[in-house]
């Protein structure tokens, strides 16, 4: 595949990376990872306007782009694909988000919204079975963690407690808490790219 000479110098270095990742030079899925994580991030951060499923959304959007890395055609810079896959997953995110939300204060002038539309918390038996196969797979993931690393990501992910709680019963500095929850997510990103398994 030829670099696409309409590409700016830097959509064409990123290109030459794609090339090398493709091939399985790690520093390639490194340097790319380094070069948009931030951007990637802060844009998530505007659309979900929380920190923990922004943080969430940027880990799934590298893994659906260095999973599927080899359909990267150099069309278009490579950035502009990986944004596209982040917002994508985003909207998906919000839409499943809000079709899992009741509403209770429906106005009047929301008539023309049917009951249908409403949905509660419950999943159905397929999906119920779909999500403990995922939740069984990043368990197994997790494990091969180092253990404070594999406590840190069970307390915020499995059983959903604040940076506060685990603070707590780990008896760290907040500031400590989020800086090895910020490696971990690092080492179990770095597992999950290398896996054949997609989450």
């Amino acid at each position: 595949m030829e670099v696409n000479s309409n590409l700016s110098e830097k959509a064409q270095r990123d290109f030459l990376l794609v090339q090398k990742a493709i091939k399985g030079d790690q520093k390639a899925y490194t340097e790319l990872l380094d070069r948009y994580r931030d951007a990637i991030y802060f844009m998530l951060l505007k659309m979900v306007n929380n920190a923990s499923d922004a943080e969430d959304l940027t880990i799934e959007a590298f893994g659906k782009a260095f999973k599927n890395i080899d359909q990267y055609a150099p069309n278009y810079a490579f950035s502009t694909w990986l944004f596209k896959i982040a917002t994508n997953n985003c909207i998906d995110f919000i839409r499943k988000k809000k079709a899992n939300t009741i509403s209770l204060d429906q106005s009047d002038d929301d008539e023309d919204k049917a009951p249908q539309d409403i949905h509660a918390h419950v999943l159905d038996p397929e999906e119920s079975l779909i999500k403990e196969q995922k939740l069984t797979m990043l368990r197994s993931i997790v494990s091969k963690l180092k253990p404070r690393y594999r406590k840190l990501i069970e307390l915020r992910y499995f059983e959903e407690l604040s940076y506060e709680e685990i603070s707590a019963e780990l008896e760290l500095p907040i500031g400590t808490v989020k800086a090895q929850l910020f490696r971990a997510r690092e080492l179990l990103f770095n597992i999950l790219k290398h896996t054949t398994h997609h989450i």
